[in-house]
Order: structure tokens, then sequence, then C-alpha cells
């Protein structure tokens, strides 16, 4: 996996001060989409230990929220399996922690994934110029959706996350 940036105390991308990691790569490729650079699967830098200790090592931070991953789009195909362990071993390090996840593809269609179990909130759908809405809250357009991860998978449906 590669990815273009890790942002620390970020207040734009989910509740609290978070860590986000940019992933790269992206096959959705949304008009106007905020962060065209990290399309290409094989920009920006490999992510290597390294650079996870640098994420751990915030997530370390008690007035950290938890861990927020974009991009890019991290369920990017080639994404996926690495995604899948590093939001397993978040779990595992930092239980409190929450993670949220920014994907293109909407919740019907990953909703099965093993990894999703991972999450506590999934920002799902593509950008769409044309349903923009700077009032909504941490998504651009009004067909994303922000769902509870947890209460989703129990009931079976798309469970809205509380703003």
């Amino acid at each position: 996996m590669r990815y273009h940036n890790i942002t620390k105390a970020d207040m734009l991308n989910g509740d609290g001060l978070r860590v986000v990691l940019w992933v790269s790569g992206c096959s959705h490729c949304c008009k106007d989409c905020q962060n065209p650079i990290t399309w290409d699967p094989n920009g920006g830098l490999i992510f290597d230990e390294e650079a996870k200790q640098e994420v751990f090592e915030e997530l370390s931070r008690d007035y950290i929220s938890g861990l927020t991953l974009s991009g890019g789009d991290p369920l990017y195909f080639s994404n996926r399996t690495d995604i899948g362990k590093l939001v397993r071993e978040v779990k595992e390090k930092f239980p409190t922690k929450t993670i949220w996840l920014y994907t293109g593809f909407v919740w019907e269609s990953i909703c099965n994934l093993e990894l999703i179990k991972y999450l506590d909130v999934l920002v799902d759908g593509e950008f769409i110029v044309e349903q923009k809405d700077n009032q909504l809250h941490w998504r651009g357009s009004k067909n994303q959706r922000v769902i509870h991860v947890p209460d989703s998978l129990e009931q079976g449906k798309v469970i809205p996350h509380c703003e």
C-alpha cells in the first residue's frame, strides 16, 4: 500500500481530534475531487513500518480520538488487504480509539468485507459535485452517508452515525 500524507490532530475528517492516513489509489475519479493527486495507486510513499509507527505514536496520545482512513480510496482493490491488517492492529493496540473510513464504494457492496467489522464509522459513496453541500457534517455531497458500522452490522441495515 502507498500513501500521500499522515495528518495529525485533524478536526475535519471525523469526530474529535484524529490522525488521518491519506492512501493512494482510487478508481472512482470523482469530478472536482478534493484530492485527485491520490488517485494513482503508484503515487506517494510506501506505507512501511516507519509510517505505521508514526500513526501509532499519534494514536497513543490521550487527546487523539482515533484514526481516519481516506485518500484516494482505502478500499481501492489493491489497498484492501493492507487496510484490513492495519485496522485489525489498531483495534488491538488502541481499543478505545475509533476508526473512520471514507470510501467511494457504497455500503451494500462492501458490508461483507472482513475489515468492515473493525470500523466504527464508514462514510460511503462517491463525491457528486452537483450534490455538494458545505453544511453537511463529515461528508461532501448529499448522496454520501455517515454510517454507524457496529449498529448497521447488528441490525442488517444502514444506521446513520449521530452527528
